[in-house]
C-alpha cells in the first residue's frame, strides 16, 4: 500500500501526530493502527483539504474495515481518505485517540 500523503493533528494536549494518507478504497494489511477517516476536497489554490470525520483505533485494521459499524456515517460524509499511524501497543493507540477526540468533534465519533 502506498502513501499519497502525509498530515498532522494536533491533539488537547498539544502534541502533534503525523499520519500517512492513503485512499479509503485501498487494500488493507496493516494491522494495528489509530486511524482518521477523511474527506480531501481540491482546494482553488492546487492544494488539499481533509475534513474530519472520524477518529478510531484498532489491532487489526483490515477486519475494522470489512464490516465498520460507522460504514453508513462514512458514506453520508463522502468519506474518501484513510489516515493511518501505525502502533503496536494498544495503550499508546487507545492514548493518542483520546487525545485527538478531546480536542476535536467529528460527525461520526458519537
Amino acid at each position: 500500500m502506498v502513501s499519497i500523503g502525509k498530515i498532522t493533528y494536533k491533539g488537547k494536549s498539544g502534541k502533534e501526530y503525523k499520519f500517512n494518507i492513503y485512499d479509503l478504497k485501498s487494500s488493507w494489511t496493516e494491522d494495528a493502527v489509530v486511524y482518521l477517516v477523511t474527506r480531501a476536497e481540491k482546494k482553488p489554490d492546487g492544494g488539499t483539504t481533509h475534513h474530519l470525520i472520524y477518529i478510531g483505533q484498532t489491532d487489526n485494521l483490515k477486519t475494522q474495515f470489512a464490516y465498520h459499524n460507522k460504514q453508513s456515517c462514512f458514506d453520508k460524509n463522502n468519506a474518501n481518505r484513510l489516515c493511518l499511524i501505525m502502533e503496536g501497543n494498544e495503550k499508546t493507540r487507545t492514548s493518542i485517540e483520546s487525545d485527538l477526540l478531546a480536542n476535536r468533534k467529528t460527525p461520526c465519533n458519537d
